[in-house]
């Protein structure tokens, strides 16, 4: 079907009361054909089997609605506030007129309570997505559903019936009051504090001089290693429902089921494997790549992944989604019929952050200047400035103050200055994670887990070209008062990256804290550098682990106003966030 004929469809259908009415209810039950759709933001109640909250949904449900678009056509989405506050929604890695992106300040005012605005845009791409609202805290509030988009041709690979898998972390308190204790006490909801218990078993098994250097160093930076999420206490959630609610997919022995995983969390990075069934991933971040059979998978915030599983049993199978730092896990099921279940899991024990994850290697630390590591500007680190890489000369919130003989009163943001690149210390499992970092994943089943090194793109989307420029961007932050930040500035106080259209711009990505940060560019995509040159994999997402750098490209190809931030719906609300002017390129859809 043509734009045209599709877009006449539309405003005929718009014309019919009666058509509407069953646009509206289709929607409202699941999936419909990419059109017109009604979708309203609402005041909804949130049962997670654990406990029911007040939160935030769309036409009435957290998640909200799939919605099924079509490559090609054109759609129309009306979206009414019945909130009493402004809200919004952005269309998770769909490639749109930035004015149809939805993210309040940067490419529209938002939705007034009370107001409906509408979105109109083309879809051009297929595969899997999710939108969510950009406004204040209602995504971690439960504001957010799942897309998918049907390609104009064939898939490269076979599947009988999909079903969506999306992941979620509801916490009993509201987002706001998240944030409010965390900018209080930065460690209010670190439920995995080092006890007594855990000291004698170091001593054990490290000796007492070794725990006790150990213990010394960590109190000296005012960190914990256990300090690997940022939230706790939540109930982890599939498709809206919490482990003992048991979300289930059915399925016939010997078919080829397709999942679409979707990490719709607010903090949370999950680690998801179905015992007794190997998984074929064929999509990254809605994009096809070249099918890598795994036993285990990470999927970062707002990450998706597309995966096929072909259960010849006549038995139920658990998907069991740990968290990274093992505190919970949501739970569902794959069965031939309603109401069977198979044996969850039990948790693997809790990693805990190294020295590594600062950047450093802890086992040569006696001897370290930490006034001389290789990288670190020494004439600028007293007044807290860095120059990068383009002469610009930079202000790091977290420099300041900073013992350059010792790391008394180092924060997660304090190693800023340093160029994790050139740290060979150690071995290297996986070149995405910091060598002797305590965050590498290992399958469960001893198998194969999948790396972002794996991912091979199925077909290039854009030409491999060198860039024109690098642009470099630390991130940054200060645990003890809960301020996140790119290059030590935080979002209020920081200017706009500036790009040009035409332009193929390399982004070097220095995470100096202890945190990992999904970085999230709209409206353009990400070609991460996994090393596989032209088959590098698109994303829309790309995490970046602590004391590792990260490259990616973006072809400037969009112009107008973009959102740039870490996912952490926590950091970016904190600072960890940048506004994107694309400037050029053609005329109508240029800035005004």
């Amino acid at each position: 079907m043509s734009n045209r004929n599709s877009l006449s469809l539309g405003l005929a259908a718009a014309k019919s009361a009666a058509i509407l009415g069953v646009a509206s209810a289709l929607l409202s039950a699941g999936p419909a054909l990419a059109g017109i759709y009604d979708l309203s933001v609402d005041r909804v109640e949130i049962d997670t089997g654990d406990f029911v909250t007040a939160g935030v949904g769309f036409n009435g449900t957290s998640p909200g609605p799939t919605l099924r678009f079509k490559e090609g056509e054109e759609v129309t989405i009306n979206v009414t506030n019945n909130l009493d506050e402004p809200t919004s929604v952005h269309w998770h890695g769909l490639i749109l007129p930035y004015q149809q992106d939805g993210v309040p300040t940067i490419s529209y005012d938002g939705i007034a309570p009370g107001e409906t605005f509408t979105y109109r845009f083309p879809v051009v791409q297929s595969g899997t997505y999710w939108f969510h609202s950009h406004s204040g805290f209602q995504e971690p509030d439960g504001a957010y559903g799942s897309i998918i988009i049907e390609p104009k041709g064939r898939e490269p690979f076979r599947y009988n019936r999909e079903y969506v898998v999306q992941l979620a972390d509801k916490h009993p308190h509201s987002g706001h009051r998240v944030m409010r204790n965390l900018k209080m006490t930065p460690d209010y909801y670190n439920r995995k504090q080092r006890t007594l218990f855990d000291f004698f078993n170091d001593v054990e098994e490290k000796g007492l001089g070794a725990t006790l250097s150990e213990r010394g160093d960590w109190g000296e930076m005012r960190m914990m290693p256990t300090d690997i999420e940022d939230v706790q206490g939540f109930t982890a959630l599939i498709n809206g429902k919490g482990p003992e609610q048991n979300w289930t997919g059915l399925f016939k022995p010997g078919e080829r089921v397709r999942l679409r995983f979707i990490n719709s969390s607010a903090m949370t990075y999950f680690d998801v494997r179905i015992p007794g069934l190997q998984m074929t991933v064929v999509q990254a971040d809605g994009n096809n790549v070249q099918p890598v059979k795994v036993d285990e998978f990470r999927i970062g915030v707002a990450e998706t992944y597309d995966v096929i599983v072909r259960p010849k049993d006549e038995r139920a199978y658990t998907i069991f989604a740990e968290t990274m730092g093992r505190t919970t896990y949501a739970r569902g099921t794959l069965a031939p019929a309603e109401g069977m279940a198979a044996d969850v899991p039990e948790m693997r024990s809790a990693p805990l952050l190294t020295m590594a994850d600062m950047g450093m290697d802890h086992g040569s630390m006696a001897g370290m200047d930490h006034g001389t590591m290789a990288g670190m500007d020494q004439d600028t680190m007293a007044d807290g400035t860095h120059t990068m890489a383009d002469g610009t000369v930079m202000q790091g919130e977290s420099r300041a103050g900073m013992n350059r003989s010792a790391t008394q009163g180092m924060n997660h943001g304090s190693m800023q200055g340093m160029d994790h690149s050139k740290m060979t210390m150690g071995a290297k499992p996986d070149p995405f994670y910091a060598p002797g970092s305590g965050l590498v994943p290992k399958a469960a089943n001893g198998g194969r887990f999948l790396s972002y090194a794996d991912l091979k793109a199925q077909k290039p989307l854009y030409e491999d070209r060198a860039p024109t420029r690098e642009i470099e961007l630390r991130l940054t932050g200060n645990m003890e008062r809960y301020s996140w930040s790119i290059n030590g500035v935080k979002y209020g106080d920081a200017e706009p990256l500036r790009l040009k259209y035409g332009e193929r711009v390399r982004f070097k990505f220095v995470n100096e804290t202890m945190m990992t940060h999904p970085m999230h560019l709209h409206g353009m995509w990400s070609i991460l550098d996994n090393g596989n040159d032209k088959w590098n994999p698109i994303k829309h997402v790309v995490s970046v682990s602590p004391g590792t750098t990260v490259y990616m490209e973006t072809e400037v190809d969009a112009p107008g106003q973009w959102a740039f931030h870490c996912h952490l719906a926590y950091h970016a609300a904190a600072g960890m966030f940048r506004m994107v002017i694309v400037e050029g390129g053609p005329q109508s859809a240029s800035l005004n």
